[in-house]
């Protein structure tokens, strides 16, 4: 089963190294949540460190994926510093983030400032 919508001769390395990029952390975040559950099921306090080890390894590699998706992908910087490392409550930083003014160039250009059209 392939992971493209559309036929792949249409798209661009670009897009295609997107969805990889995308897969991947699919993958990773998978791999956190089987290694995590692992950790708290499990009785051997060794096997639980070895785990918990590989667990973050994984939560690692989603961070380098989720960078260079900040990096080469449009919408993901935006987004990015909208919601992380931030305080309160995170459904109202979307409105917080739009009244403080246009926001740092994009991966793909120049944001104009005119917002979300949702």
């Amino acid at each position: 089963m392939t992971s493209y919508h559309e036929p792949v001769e249409q798209l661009s390395e670009h897009a295609r190294n997107c969805t990889r990029a995308i897969n991947s952390l699919k993958e990773e975040l998978e791999a956190v949540d089987w290694y995590n559950q692992r950790v708290e099921a499990s009785k051997d306090e060794n096997l639980k460190k070895i785990l918990a080890h590989n667990r973050d390894e994984e939560i690692e590699h989603a961070c380098m994926i989720l960078e260079w998706l900040r990096r080469n992908m449009a919408g993901w910087d935006e987004e990015l510093h909208t919601y992380l490392f931030t305080e309160g409550d995170i459904t109202e930083l979307e409105e917080a983030g739009a009244e403080s003014g246009p926001s740092k160039p994009s991966a793909h250009g120049v944001d104009l400032g005119i917002g979300k059209l949702k």
